[in-house]
């Protein structure tokens, strides 16, 4: 059996941030979103690209193959992932899923991003009345159950905003909330930070309109309508955006729809055919 393949740089605060490494082809960073890790929450879809690029999951701080440390501000997070991105040596392309819509943030702040596609990147400031209690409650939920040491049931409590009955049981059946629970102390302390995180927000137009690199925003046709209004936001403020569904997928499409979302990746993330 080969080694696992590994990449990691050290922060300018001396944080290790390192990231698995699959496939072969031109690179793909495949950003984790604000709850899991690249590589839990990008694991169905892999099979499905690691044929044709070579695919760079790297782990938030306290995540995965990362140090733990406790500076978790937005802000903070966004350093990391550039640093990461340009330490590649050449253009990449970024995903990002739900809260890795920081892929949006990301690709404002470096030269080194060629292509952006976000699966329904979260935009917390497009959140009606009605959402932001519902995501008040599933946080109150996970923090609850993480308190009695139910750390798999807080994962799918804090989730259960974001993913519909049907994706939670397949969700369920996968392992994924028992593989995430083990992050839940961390996205509790990162939370607040996020909320007090200085610099720009990711739906801020001045922060979009700074994208240069083409963008494609996926989202899924049965999903919550924050996560429709973010990809509609987004691509009304890019100047290179072009939007796309993925019929009958919801917020978990990772996990329900991943060769669905393989094959709109890998068709915006191809190199163009040579001339002649």
């Amino acid at each position: 059996m080969s080694e696992q393949r590994t990449h990691s740089i050290t922060t300018t605060d001396g944080v290790s941030i390192g990231g698995t490494v699959h496939g072969q082809g031109s690179p793909v960073v495949f950003l984790p979103g604000g709850f899991g890790d690249a590589d839990l929450d990008w694991r169905a879809v892999l099979p499905h690209v690691s044929d044709r690029f070579t695919c760079f999951l790297p782990s938030l701080r306290g995540r995965g193959l990362s140090d733990p440390h406790p500076d978790l501000g937005l802000h903070r997070l966004v350093e990391d992932l550039v640093a990461f991105v340009e330490s590649l040596g050449e253009p990449a392309g970024l995903v990002g899923w739900s809260a890795g819509g920081m892929v949006l943030t990301v690709a404002a702040q470096s030269e080194a991003v060629d292509a952006v596609a976000a699966f329904e990147p979260t935009l917390f400031g497009l959140l009606d009345d009605q959402e932001r209690a519902s995501l008040g409650e599933a946080v109150a939920g996970m923090r609850a159950l993480a308190a009695d040491g139910d750390l798999t049931g807080a994962a799918r409590a804090f989730l259960g905003f974001a993913f519909n009955a049907e994706e939670l049981a397949i969700a369920d059946e996968a392992g994924y909330f028992q593989t995430a629970g083990r992050y839940v102390p961390t996205l509790l302390e990162q939370l607040p930070q996020t909320m007090q995180s200085p610099g720009p927000e990711p739906d801020d137009p001045a922060v979009l309109g700074a994208i240069s690199a083409p963008v494609l925003v996926v989202h899924g046709t049965e999903t919550r309508r924050v996560f429709v209004a973010g990809a509609k936001h987004v691509t009304d403020h890019v100047a290179d955006a072009a939007l796309r569904e993925i019929p009958g997928a919801g917020h978990a499409a990772p996990l329900t729809h991943p060769e669905a979302l393989a094959e709109v990746f890998a068709e915006f993330f191809a190199p163009p055919p040579a001339a002649g």
